[in-house]
């Protein structure tokens, strides 16, 4: 969990910090206006001795000439990390259209009767919808699932005899992903995966120092929920003294477990801890909001998932949709997933895949779309291995090609647009906002990063100091230095590009 928890705060820190180291250098030096004095800056760069141990695939292609300026190794095989949401984005915006929605139901056997009762289960029936989310200033806790259950009151609900069913069962497999390492599955940015899915299956635990040493610490849960367990075991010590937090949850419950100490004058420590079976965790929150909304529940909240309806079989065309909520269009979905870099939406997005195209809502069948996408559009896929939808899987196996590929076809495509400006942009926004400023990429580099333990990948397009457009994709594996110098170099690279000055 150590090392998981330093990796999460690594990567944290470095998209809330510049990373400029070497930019100034790069940019002092003569204008550069020839291929050649393009790639000896390339080389120079990438044969820093901080480098010498890392893997570099790097292509660079005009998309105006349609020609290679820049290429190391670009056929070979990199680990992508998040740059795989670019496959799954585009797939999706292509496959799916820009205009496609989620749609969350509740259905019951049959509309309450004079008295407002409602005989047996309220199924409240998930297809995936990534935004369903209590954490909103607008409306106060519980917002989705208030406007479910008023749906309810103005249909006549007074009374449900019968539990209230979370049902995910619209996907199909397990709730990982392969390749998943489990120390990242406490973590926010490796939850569990359903159909059914609420402020993206995690809940921030927040500590705050006691007054007097001695004093255990002030723990918060938002939001608030019986659903977690917190086993609280952080007390308050004398100011000045180094602060030592352990967070442990198990992998098959909700029990959080806390330790360490916190100096009396700390500013607190925030953690997004992932819930477990999060299905489960919808029909809590959404049986509370009926209660709050004066509609009593005899029954419990329980969770349904694939296997289950398997054995009880569930045919919604018999049923009766007594409530309904729709999400915000995909194209506006993807724009959210790709300027935070959302694994848990990438997932969902890939299982809605299979579910609309190939009738399964399994991650098997997403990838399916995804493979034949990329032989549809011409994409160089020799040896390439997709194994999940947002790279954290480390049995994703792209190239720079590969991937150059798909951002020149997006670069055409109808949806270009869209897929474009979800890039995140240099200097301005998503996981590039503190990157590159001061340099000719601020303003201009619209890409997609990646980051794992000794991974990290950057691609998208760029424009020249000439108005040429180009489309990149550099990717750097086994580098065991300092993240700092990777990042630096990539953001160099990408200032290098847009200050470009040739033909």
């Amino acid at each position: 969990m150590a090392a998981s928890k330093r990796r999460r705060i690594l990567i944290v820190a470095l998209s809330l910090i510049g990373i400029g180291a070497h930019i100034g250098e790069g940019l002092a030096q003569p204008p550069l206006r020839t291929l050649r004095q393009l790639e000896r800056r390339f080389e120079e760069i990438l044969r820093r001795p901080e480098f010498a141990t890392t893997r570099w695939g790097i292509l660079v292609e005009s998309l105006d000439r349609r020609m290679v300026l820049i290429q190391r190794e670009a056929d070979q095989l990199f680990t992508p990390a998040s740059n795989m949401k670019l496959y799954t984005t585009a797939a999706a915006l292509v496959r799916l259209g820009p205009n496609f929605r989620f749609r969350t139901s509740v259905y019951a056997q049959a509309r309450p009767d004079e008295r407002g009762h409602v005989e047996g289960d309220v199924i409240l029936y998930g297809r995936g919808d990534p935004n369903l989310s209590t954490r909103t200033l607008v409306g106060g806790y519980l917002t989705p699932f208030f406007d479910l259950a008023d749906q309810l009151v103005r249909a006549g609900v007074r009374e449900i005899f019968g539990d209230v069913v979370g049902d995910e069962s619209y996907f199909v497999g397990p709730r990982l992903g392969v390749g998943w390492e489990w120390d990242d599955l406490q973590w926010y940015y490796g939850a569990e995966v359903s159909a059914l899915s609420v402020d993206d299956n995690f809940v921030d635990v927040i500590l705050l120092p006691g007054k007097r040493p001695g004093d255990p610490v002030q723990v918060i849960l938002s939001p608030p929920s019986s659903y977690v367990t917190i086993l609280p075991g952080v007390v308050t010590v004398a100011e000045g003294t180094p602060q030592r937090i352990e967070i442990e949850r198990g992998l098959q419950d909700n029990v959080v477990e806390i330790r360490g100490a916190m100096p009396r004058d700390g500013l607190g420590y925030r953690a997004a801890v992932a819930v477990h079976h999060p299905a489960l965790y919808a029909a809590t929150l959404f049986r509370e909001a009926l209660l709050r909304r004066g509609i009593r529940v005899h029954g419990r909240a329980v969770a349904a998932d694939w296997k289950v309806r398997r054995e009880r079989p569930l045919d919604l065309r018999r049923m009766v949709e007594l409530a309904a909520v729709e999400s915000i269009p995909l194209s506006e979905e993807i724009r959210a997933l790709n300027k935070i870099s959302q694994n848990l939406h990438a997932e969902i997005l890939l299982r809605v895949l299979g579910a609309e195209v190939k009738g399964e809502g399994s991650d098997e069948k997403g990838l399916e779309v995804i493979r034949e996408f990329l032989q549809e559009i011409g994409a160089r896929t020799s040896g390439v291995r997709v194994r999940d939808g947002s790279g954290l899987s480390r049995l994703n196996l792209v190239t720079p090609a590969t991937t150059v590929d798909l951002l020149r076809f997006m670069s055409r495509h109808e949806h270009g647009a869209i897929y474009r400006e979800s890039l995140p942009i240099a200097g301005v926004d998503g996981t590039l906002e503190r990157r590159m400023r001061g340099t000719p990429a601020e303003g201009n580099v619209r890409a997609k990063t990646g980051t794992l333990a000794y991974t990290f990948t950057l691609s998208g397009y760029v424009t020249t100091a000439r108005g040429e457009q180009l489309v990149f994709s550099f990717m750097a594996n086994h580098h065991t230095g300092e993240a700092t110098s990777v990042l630096a170099a990539l953001n160099e690279l990408c200032a290098v590009l847009a200050a470009f000055a040739g033909p």
